[in-house]
C-alpha cells in the first residue's frame, strides 16, 4: 500500500481547517446512485436510541465557573475527562445544532466539571456541533477532534441554536454513503472506506468544515473534514497521525466498493460535487458497521 501525505491549504471559497488526506488504489466497482424517487430512511433495528437521556429525578444543578487556564479544544487536541457517546451507533437524525458565540465552557456532565472551552472557530472554520441530548437545561453535543465523545454546555448565553436538515450515513460493510435531508433519502453512492489496519472510525460525528485538496488524485475537488480522527494512529505515517477523517473524491473508480483508504471516505466525483454544493458544516455523520 502506497500513501501520499498532503498538507492542505484553506479554500478560497470557505475558510477551512487543516487536514491530511491519503491515497491508495485497489480494484473494482463504480458508483451507484439512488433512484429518482425519494425514499425515507428506516433506521436498522439493531441500532440504539438517539442520545443520552436521564431517568433520575430532577435535582438542583449548579454551574461551576471555569478556572483560569482552562484549555481550548483545537483541531489537534481535546482534553481528557469527557464522557463517551452512549448512543454512538445510532443513525437517528440529529436535527439541532449549536454555534458558540465566542468560546463556551464544556462540562463533563450536567452540573459537572468544566474540562475545556469549545471555540467559535477551529482552524478558520466556523464551528457548529450537533445536539445529542438535554438534561434540566444542559445541552449535550458531539465534540470535534475526538471519536465518540460528548460534552455538556451549561444553560444560559454563549451559543446560538442552529437547525440541521441533512444527515450522512456511511455503512462500512456495504461501502455505501447515503445522504438524507429531513429524513428523506436524496442520493446514495458506493464509496471506498478505510483499510483493515486503518479503518474509518465508527460512531456519530459531523462535518467540521471544508478544505481544498492538493493532488490530482482528488479530482480537483474540495474535501469535507469530519470531527472524527484516526483510531489506529500508529498504523499511519507520522505525517498523517494528526489529521482528521474526511470525505473526498477519488480519481480511480476501481477503489469504490473496497476497504483501501487510510480512514477517509472516497466518493465518486459527481457525488462529491453534490455534497460540496449541499452539505453545510454541522451536518451529522453516522458511520456504522
Amino acid at each position: 500500500m502506497v500513501g501520499v501525505s498532503r498538507l492542505l491549504r484553506p479554500s478560497r471559497v470557505v475558510p477551512v481547517a487543516l487536514i491530511v488526506v491519503v491515497a491508495v488504489a485497489a480494484a473494482a466497482l463504480w458508483a451507484l446512485r439512488s433512484s429518482a424517487e425519494p425514499t425515507r430512511w428506516v433506521e436498522p433495528s439493531s441500532q440504539v436510541s438517539a442520545g443520552p437521556a436521564s431517568s433520575a429525578p430532577p435535582r438542583k444543578l449548579t454551574v461551576r465557573k471555569p478556572p483560569k487556564g482552562l484549555p481550548v479544544i483545537s483541531y489537534y487536541t481535546v482534553p481528557e475527562g469527557f464522557p463517551a457517546d452512549q448512543a454512538s451507533a445510532s443513525t437517528a437524525p440529529l436535527t439541532e445544532g449549536v454555534r458558540p458565540d465566542d468560546r463556551v465552557a464544556v462540562y463533563d456532565a450536567p452540573g459537572g466539571r468544566p474540562r475545556a472551552y469549545l471555540p467559535a472557530v477551529i482552524s478558520g472554520v466556523d464551528v457548529t456541533v450537533p445536539v445529542v441530548g438535554r438534561d434540566q437545561g444542559w445541552t449535550a453535543v458531539l465534540l470535534p477532534s475526538v471519536d465518540r465523545t460528548i460534552g455538556w454546555l451549561a444553560p444560559g448565553p454563549g451559543f446560538a441554536p442552529a437547525e440541521l436538515h441533512d444527515q450522512l450515513i456511511v455503512q462500512r460493510g456495504d461501502h455505501r454513503l447515503t445522504w438524507l435531508r429531513d429524513g428523506v433519502r436524496k442520493a446514495s453512492w458506493t464509496v471506498a472506506t478505510g483499510a483493515t489496519q486503518t479503518p474509518t472510525p465508527l460512531g456519530r460525528t459531523f462535518v467540521l468544515g471544508r478544505t481544498v485538496t492538493d493532488g490530482a488524485e482528488y479530482a480537483g475537488l474540495d474535501a469535507l473534514v469530519l470531527g472524527a480522527v484516526p483510531e489506529q494512529k500508529e498504523a499511519l505515517a507520522p505525517g498523517l497521525r494528526d489529521g482528521h477523517t474526511a470525505i473526498h473524491s477519488w480519481y480511480r473508480s476501481s477503489a469504490f466498493g473496497h476497504d483501501v483508504s487510510n480512514g477517509c471516505i472516497r466518493v465518486p466525483q459527481p457525488g462529491q460535487r453534490e455534497l460540496l454544493d449541499e452539505i453545510p458544516s454541522g451536518t451529522a455523520v453516522s458511520i456504522v458497521a
